[in-house]
């Protein structure tokens, strides 16, 4: 009797465990996030780097982070409306034409030749400029990836495919940085913004690999009333509206990257090095979790599985907080990345299953206000509470804050604490 191949055997297993990555779609869907997040994530580098360098101005890096969040919010509910009434390839088509266009005009500033003939504060207006148009981009190209997501994924595969996703999100955000430093130390600024071109260029290809979708929204409704109805959908649901709450304050408050270099030269007394990898810490962490689920897919009570981990985010910022050793506050760190990683799985997979196909640009624009807010105001909360109570405790007094967010919504909505994957069925 023939035995079977045991590299075989294990291939077999391995996409028994992940049917998601046999949908020649779904692939190019991967490839296009990674893609896009990567350059997205390599530019931002190099940008805040580049204002830095010019005016030697702390306040100016803030600049740059509002030059973007700003239309990023703005923009979002409009945005939503627009994508649910068009085709959701030609919409990405159309933003990444739009970064490929922003990098171009980046670059052509950042030429040696160039740089030197304007002013200081002319060519930092331009990347603001630019940062501005790339945030009204991402209001659009966020709710456009989330639809396509769910054209190019069957119904009972969004938990395996959410894992995939999240994990091409995460290694570009990882990867863009570190990409990103490699260029600015041996090339320089212009040859780092030239190569996020080419990378614009290659997205191109997987993304034409994915077919035209059909337009699920095709009754044309006045943008205040779609608006609206994206808006009351969200709210009245109490198992998205409190997943996305809970995101929101969870990391509002419990976010203590922002902080890092006050820990790294005032309390862990560590060189740049260590920096670099407090940095990375919760990005390597949410990767080694993301790689162990699309091997071990959530599949029992995500509900009390997305608590229990939000509340193991905020215990771990807490021991952050108060750490002055180096080796706990790595640990902490990866620790915290590891908890979220499971915790965006989870409210992703809820995102895609409770939100209605012909509603699901509107639903994920809001849910794009949730992430600006948390994220960019997080940072700017940090800094303010910071300054108020000190590093230390600014720390700590948000871990607390958070669990105090856990244990209100796990008391107030029953529903998120009882979910589970088998709750929404295509109809």
């Amino acid at each position: 009797m023939k035995k079977e191949n045991p590299s075989s055997v294990a291939v077999s297993g391995f996409f028994y465990k992940n049917p998601v990555l046999k949908i020649k779609e779904f692939l190019a869907f991967l490839s296009t996030r990674f893609g896009l997040i990567f350059a997205l994530n390599m530019q931002s580098t190099i940008l805040y780097y580049w204002v830095y360098h010019v005016t030697n101005n702390k306040l100016s890096l803030g600049f740059v982070g509002l030059a973007e969040v700003i239309p990023a919010i703005g923009f979002s509910l409009i945005a939503g409306h627009y994508v649910d009434q068009s085709e959701k390839r030609k919409m990405v088509v159309r933003c990444l034409s739009g970064y490929l266009f922003t990098a171009i005009c980046l670059f052509a500033i950042a030429v040696p030749f160039v740089e030197k003939k304007i002013s200081v504060s002319l060519l930092v207006g331009l990347i603001y400029f630019f940062v501005f148009v790339g945030g009204i981009l991402r209001s659009f190209f966020s709710p456009s990836m989330f639809s396509l997501f769910g054209l190019v994924v069957p119904r009972e595969h969004f938990p395996n495919a959410t894992s995939w996703s999240s994990m091409s999100w995460q290694m570009g955000s990882v990867l863009g940085p570190l990409v990103a430093g490699v260029f600015i130390a041996f090339f320089g600024i212009a040859a780092g913004l030239f190569a996020v071109i080419i990378v614009f260029i290659l997205i191109y290809f997987p993304l034409f690999h994915i077919t035209v979708k059909p337009i699920l929204k095709r009754e044309k409704e006045p943008i205040l009333y779609s608006i609206k109805e994206g808006l009351k959908f969200v709210i009245q649901t109490p198992t998205l509206l409190a997943a996305q709450c809970l995101d929101m304050f969870s990391v509002l408050f419990g976010g203590a990257v922002a902080l890092l270099p006050v820990y790294q030269k005032e309390i862990l007394h560590v060189n740049e090095i260590g920096f670099g990898v407090l940095r990375a810490a919760p990005g390597i962490g949410a990767l080694l979790t993301l790689g162990l689920l699309a091997f071990m897919p959530l599949k029992t009570n995500p509900g009390k599985k997305l608590f229990l981990c939000v509340t193991g985010f905020a215990l771990s910022i807490i021991v952050f907080g108060i750490s002055t050793n180096f080796y706990l506050s790595f640990a902490m760190l990866l620790l915290s990345g590891m908890l979220d990683a499971v915790s965006v799985v989870i409210r992703s997979t809820i995102l895609q299953l409770v939100t209605p196909d012909a509603m699901r640009g509107r639903v994920s624009s809001v849910n794009t206000i949730f992430i600006s807010s948390s994220n960019e105001f997080g940072d700017f909360e940090s800094g303010v509470m910071a300054n108020w109570l000190g590093t230390v405790r600014a720390v700590v007094v948000g871990g607390c804050l958070t669990l105090g967010v856990i244990a209100f919504t796990f008391v107030k909505v029953p529903q998120l604490r009882n979910f589970t994957f088998d709750d929404k069925k295509e109809e």
